[in-house]
């Protein structure tokens, strides 16, 4: 009797909660080490987006922080708070369903993943998503972008936006991936085409159109989207406390089907809380399935042939070179060019190492086996890489 009671009681909570924030919560995992702020802080964020009736039910992933019972723990060894191990968990508790998404400070993203962030605009205080913001889409510039776009709507529609505006930052390459996307919809892939607020319009961004956030959607290229990030979000702050903002946003990618979002080692609070929310939100909203939604449509509007035509042409050379035997890539080497990141792993593998590109929050990687180490750094500083 006392377990029916129990259930009862329990089934009784999730119902009124369901009622208090207009739907089910949805499980966000957040690490709960590694902030230049503080644990405290970053717990902090889970208080304050757990008290703003939003959907969102944090779990903190981590050693535990006291002083924050009332959050949900998944706690790791409290003696310590290396970071390897609070990943692990991050990565269990998502293999497992225990979290629906997560918010992390940094994670590996393979190449053709990357994160859709949300910043408050502050000539208008309007809120508007760049795309992209970390990792990478692809590692050809024009790929790239034209994907951003189609991640970025996918996010806006996640987010309940039914037919968000879009716009391209004036960065190299915009113009041909504004061009690509105009005649996917002339193909019949819906884009709706947000214009400057200058006097000349158009959907190609400058600077004041950013400012006064003149679209629901900005596109621009991974790394320029950082460093935007960075400016909207602690411009207030000086830069050591990113206090606005929602964060480097939730991970799209062709066939990607986890949630995981970006915050960084400065990010304060609300901007954790924002975070948290949006991944929630995001995750209520079937991210991945937006993205394989436009992904299809745009495919079947000719998004392959665009993409060819925005790829460059590799060497024959380059192209005939074949990977040696896989094998476990336990290692990291840092400081290549995302531009030039599969030709660098090309390099090894004309070298006979076996490699792998990858993308972490502080740039491309490429991966090999720990013995290889020396050898392959060797090879890609010869080669003019490093």
């Amino acid at each position: 009797m006392t377990d029916i009671k129990k259930l009862v009681g329990e089934s009784l909570t999730e119902i009124i909660e369901a009622a208090k924030h207009g739907g089910p919560r949805v499980k966000v995992g957040l690490m709960a080490s590694g902030s230049e702020l503080g644990c405290e802080e970053l717990a902090l964020g889970a208080r304050l987006a757990l008290e703003t009736g939003s959907i969102v039910q944090p779990v903190m992933i981590g050693p535990r922080v006291e002083g924050f019972d009332e959050l949900d723990w998944i706690e790791t060894d409290a003696g310590s708070a290396c970071e390897a191990e609070i990943a692990n968990a991050l990565e269990a508790a998502l293999k497992d369903g225990r979290i629906a998404a997560a918010v992390a400070l940094h994670y590996p993203f393979p190449l053709g993943v990357t994160t859709i962030g949300r910043v408050v605009t502050p000539a208008r205080g309007r809120a508007m998503l760049i795309a992209a913001t970390t990792g990478t889409s692809s590692a050809n510039r024009g790929e790239a972008m034209l994907r951003n776009a189609l991640y970025g709507i996918a996010t806006a529609k996640a987010l309940g936006i039914k037919e968000p505006t879009v716009g391209i930052l004036n960065v190299d390459t915009a113009q041909p991936v504004f061009r690509a996307l105009t005649r996917l919809a002339e193909r019949g892939y819906k884009v709706k085409f947000g214009s400057s607020v200058r006097k000349d319009g158009g959907a190609v961004l400058r600077g004041n159109d950013i400012l006064a956030g003149a679209v629901d959607v900005c596109v621009a290229d991974a790394l320029t989207g950082n460093v935007l990030m960075k400016m909207f979000s602690s411009f207030s702050t000086g830069g050591s406390y990113e206090a606005l903002g929602w964060g480097y946003g939730p991970s799209c990618g062709e066939g990607w089907k986890g949630i995981v979002s970006i915050i960084s080692r400065a990010s304060g609070a609300p901007v954790i809380a924002g975070a948290l929310s949006m991944t929630a939100a995001a995750a209520a909203g079937n991210l991945p399935g937006k993205v394989a939604e436009e992904i299809a449509a745009a495919r079947k509007a000719g998004l392959d042939e665009e993409i060819a035509a925005l790829t460059p042409k590799a060497a024959a050379e380059d192209e005939a070179v074949k990977a040696p035997p896989q094998e476990p890539t336990d290692e990291e080497l840092h400081g290549v060019d995302v531009l030039e990141i599969e030709n660098a792993v090309r390099a090894l593998w004309k070298a006979g190492i076996y490699a792998e590109s990858a993308m972490g929050c502080t740039g491309p990687v490429v991966k090999l086996a720990a013995k290889n180490t020396e050898k392959g750094e060797a090879v890609l500083k010869e080669n003019g890489y490093l």
